[in-house]
């Protein structure tokens, strides 16, 4: 549904340390940590929308184990059913003991919660970055309704201890108004960032919230929090939020009548600093040194997927390759300003078939984003070709999607290249249809590496570019920059100077282009030259280049999965709720007119 907003929020819970302790508290923490990072969505009919799946892992058939799965599995539907929610489904793993010789292992008996609700509209989600306000504050809403507990922590296990205590939610239904009532403030349009409580506590969620704005810190007074220490207030996983809001009375109002316990904490600074006040204790601590060492468990991990060279590349520039945007001085953002609308319409006369092979799979998004902008679409698969059902002859504009066709089995589209280059029937309408001076083509993803492999692009040159492997040996999907060069292709002719977000999902991305790049038509290239903000290597950091005419392209990104505001990771804020559309829908515009103005 690319008109309508609603969708599907999911979450994951798990308290194995607190589990160890008591496995009753383990299956409430965990319930309660998918719904405090599942509340932010606004969900279609509040808790009731939400149904939960239990993934129990259990070292059983040791002593006391069966008994202790027992108990948390009662506590786990228990507090499912006090809250009005389903579980219908999970799996288990009972058999967590691995033997060494004459010894075992036990794996900690553990439930995954997974969560999953409707969400009325996507675009009302709240993000848990702190926004950079002075005349802002953070709240601390409690629903655990219980004393503040460090037992089966995460500062515990650092200590190589496990405690006595374990915090749980103490009232199901205070929990429940507590989560209704953050809703409710979501809906009112009160809140304006927020995250949860959980694993590390308190202090890991203010620092959290700060990492990713990379401007500014918080000033955070933990004085109402009267009867407890410091390190409890700051370390305690007690199941709660943190809420950042502007209309504080309006806040305090609404949990007041409500009944939820909260606190105060917090006021946004310009200081990158995080400086935390109780009682008489000052401390300011550097957020940026503290997200380094929160990045740092991440970058030995990385090391032994992506490699030495780019784990450390990632690790080094990930406070240095900040998305940034450029748009167009005539983008408005409006369907209207290129003669385009949502609503159903009759025949525009130009003609675009979208080309798939087995496992190809962006076809669905590459139709809207082709219909949305004019085109009368065609879906054409190979064996349409090779059968000789479809010969392209009426179509003016080919696209071939993105995915993974036969499995990149010996190399992406190796395969789906030879059902063109080995079927006569699909050669000759290909061939045909590149002979015509009308004509326009779009390769993305999996349909690039097609090009590329058919040497469509650049069939002037003598040395032959290539896709390779990404430089990381490991599939890329995240959120990059692209900046649109001067260029001559007909589709990104006039988003020249544009730098915008899109979304990269591939194994092989790299273009290996062996001539000088001005013997190269370069339409995109990555944000920065170096990993992760250019995700696979590719040489003269491009991400697509077009044919010496202008007429066909073939590039990495997924312009079709980033038409609308809502499909960025991040859009720049003062467009987000004014924009229709994003400027990558005027690729497929041009493309419209231009075929348009040569029939």
């Amino acid at each position: 549904d690319y008109q309508g907003k609603a969708g599907i929020a999911t979450s994951i819970g798990h308290a194995p340390l607190a589990a160890l302790v008591n496995p009753e508290a383990g299956s409430v923490l965990a319930i309660a940590e998918a719904l405090t990072n599942l509340v932010w969505a606004p969900l279609t009919e509040g808790l009731t929308s939400i149904s939960l799946s239990a993934n129990w892992m259990w070292p059983c058939k040791n002593s006391g184990e069966d008994a202790r799965l027992y108990k948390a599995v009662e506590a786990c539907s228990d507090f499912a059913c006090s809250l009005g929610i389903n579980i219908p489904t999970g799996k288990d793993s009972m058999s967590m003991t691995q033997k060494y010789g004459n010894d075992k292992v036990f794996s900690p008996g553990t439930v995954i919660i997974s969560a999953a609700a409707e969400v009325s509209d996507v675009t009302k989600t709240i993000s848990p970055v702190i926004i950079n306000d002075t005349k802002t504050a953070v709240y601390y809403v409690d629903f655990s309704f219980d004393a503040l507990k460090l037992g089966g922590s995460v500062l515990y296990q650092t200590l190589n201890k496990l405690g006595n205590d374990t915090p749980t939610v103490q009232d199901s239904e205070y929990f429940a108004t507590a989560f209704t009532a953050v809703q409710e403030l979501i809906a009112n349009k009160l809140v304006l960032a927020g995250h949860d409580i959980s694993e590390g506590g308190m202090i890991t969620a203010l620092l959290e919230m700060c990492f990713a704005n990379t401007k500014g810190g918080l000033s955070v007074n933990l004085s109402e929090l009267k009867d407890f220490s410091l390190t409890t207030v700051l370390f305690a996983e007690n199941p709660g939020v943190l809420l950042q809001v502007k209309n504080t009375v309006e806040v305090e109002k609404l949990l007041t009548e409500n009944g939820i316990g909260f606190a105060k904490i917090a006021t946004p600074i310009n200081d990158r600093k995080l400086i935390l006040t109780k009682d008489s204790t000052h401390q300011e601590l550097s957020i940026d040194t503290l997200r380094d060492v929160w990045y740092k468990t991440s970058y030995l991990l990385d090391r032994k997927q992506s490699g030495e060279v780019c784990a450390l590349q990632r690790f080094e520039n990930y406070k240095n390759s900040p998305l940034q945007f450029a748009f167009g001085t005539e983008f408005t953002g409006k369907l209207a300003k290129y003669g385009i609308s949502n609503d159903s319409r009759g025949k525009s006369g130009a003609k675009a078939a979208i080309i798939r092979e087995k496992g190809t799979n962006g076809e669905r998004e590459m139709a809207y984003a082709l219909y949305l902008a004019g085109f009368d679409v065609r879906d054409v698969h190979m064996t349409d070709l090779a059968n000789g059902r479809e010969t392209l002859e009426d179509i003016q504009m080919i696209v071939f999607c993105g995915g993974f066709s036969n499995s990149d089995v010996l190399g992406s589209a190796k395969g789906w290249a030879g059902g063109f280059l080995y079927n006569e029937k699909a050669k000759t309408a290909l061939e045909n249809f590149y002979k015509r001076p009308n004509t326009l083509s779009l390769g993305i993803c999996n349909g690039c590496q097609l090009m590329i492999e058919l040497n469509l692009i650049n069939p002037e040159h003598t040395k032959r570019s290539r896709m390779l492997h990404n430089d990381s040996h490991k599939f890329e999907s995240n959120f990059v920059g692209l900046h649109i060069p001067e260029n001559n292709s007909v589709l990104f002719n006039s988003l020249s100077g544009s730098k915008l977000g899109i979304w990269v999902a591939h194994g092989e991305g790299k273009f290996s282009l062996p001539e000088s790049e001005d013997k190269y038509h370069v339409i995109a290239k990555y944000g920065y030259n170096t990993y992760p903000a250019n995700p696979n290597g590719s040489d003269y950091n491009v991400a697509g280049i077009c044919s010496a005419d202008g007429r066909h392209l073939a590039m990495m990104p997924h312009l079709e999965r980033a038409i609308f505001p809502w499909q960025w990771a991040y859009y720049p804020i003062d467009r987000k709720t004014t924009d229709e559309v994003s400027p990558w829908i005027e690729a497929f515009v041009n493309a419209k007119n231009w075929i348009l103005a040569h029939k």
